[in-house]
């Protein structure tokens, strides 16, 4: 499809709201999808961290396939082909809160200390895990956001309430409601 028709979905921005970043900023995980070389999309949970329209995220010490962080398939995926979404979504049993949003972005690895500094510093903030992980000799992948879509009420701040039985449909359109 010719980007200019691609632009023009419906729902479609350039760039973030504040409710955008509020929901994005909140949000402890993510999915990154990439391209794999046949073709096909190649999708793993992330972390990650926003810093204005960019999105970090790191290649952790956490198990991986590969020993070398740079031979891993989402790293490949990104050196062959930059285009990558990232979808990040709110789950809850009561389905009048489902929201997600949709980011479409141009990746690379971050290689300046300037940008590379201050998300290294904002992932450990985020996530004390990161504490003992040596990310400043590993890849970092920096997602320019082009893009967004979303569905659902982003706004929405309430806490997840445990699953109840009643009200629990199991078709992928819940009894007809919709986020408000």
């Amino acid at each position: 499809m010719p980007r200019n028709e691609y632009l023009a979905w419906p729902g479609a921005r350039m760039a973030l709201t504040g409710n955008h970043r509020r929901f994005v900023s909140e949000a402890r995980t993510a999915t990154l999808g990439t391209i794999a070389e046949d073709g096909r999309p190649r999708l793993v949970p992330i972390c990650f961290v926003l810093d204005r329209d960019v999105l970090f995220t790191p290649i952790d010490e956490k198990p991986k396939e590969a020993s070398d962080p740079r031979r891993l398939a989402r790293i490949r995926d990104i050196e062959r082909r930059a285009d990558v979404t990232v979808l990040v979504d709110r789950w809850d049993e009561d389905w009048d809160r489902l929201a997600w949003l949709r980011i479409d972005g141009r990746a690379s690895l971050a290689e300046d200390p300037a940008d590379r500094a201050p998300a290294i510093a904002a992932l450990r903030a985020k996530y004390p895990q990161y504490a003992g992980h040596d990310l400043e000799s590993r890849p970092l992948i920096r997602i320019a956001i082009e893009r967004v879509r979303s569905w659902g009420d982003l706004s929405d701040r309430g806490r997840s309430r445990p699953p109840s039985a009643e009200g629990s449909g199991s078709s992928s359109s819940p009894g007809g409601s919709r986020p408000r």
